[in-house]
């Protein structure tokens, strides 16, 4: 009987991961439909300025396509290795991390939170980590290197979808 319990749970859990996943394949979601309580993070603000202590590292190096470490970034590889580096486990691309990631209103923003960008045009999706004060740190695009940008800029702030945490 005890198997069959054992069986039992191991069924329920994996019926719900399975709607949770299958939930995960909607749309994008829009900067209107976010939740409107942010939700706590577990992280205290040492792990945040770690994680973004790790992030300012990273300024100045290259744009690389599918680029992780600090030979090169993609947009979501330096997201994946800030956060690897300070022990956070986080998908390696911009939308399995938006899927992800606990969201959080943009009114709500903290440093260390990430911010997702529809970029469109056959481009997809593009993640960054907020700084704070309206200020971003992201790997661009090709040609370019990590840096800081802001949510000022009509360009991002027309795009932006949506925030996130990990922390």
């Amino acid at each position: 009987m005890r198997g069959t319990s054992a069986n039992t749970c191991f069924f329920l859990v994996a019926a719900t991961l399975a709607v949770v996943m299958i939930g995960g394949c909607a749309s994008p979601t829009q900067v209107s439909s976010l939740p409107t309580a942010p939700i706590a993070g577990a992280a205290g603000q040492g792990q945040r300025a770690d994680l973004l202590a790790v992030a300012r590292e990273q300024l100045g190096v290259p744009y690389r396509y599918g680029g992780s470490d600090r030979r090169g970034f993609d947009c979501s590889g330096l997201v994946h290795f800030s956060h690897r580096s300070v022990g956070l486990a986080v998908p390696r691309t911009a939308l399995a991390q938006h899927r992800a990631a606990a969201p959080v209103r943009l009114e709500a923003l903290r440093p260390g939170d990430l911010l997702f960008f529809d970029i469109g045009a056959g481009k997809g999706w593009h993640v960054a980590i907020y700084e704070g004060g309206g200020q971003f740190i992201h790997a661009p695009s090709s040609g370019k290197t990590v840096s800081r940008a802001s949510l000022g800029n009509r360009y991002w702030r027309d795009r932006l979808i949506g925030a996130g945490s990990y922390l």
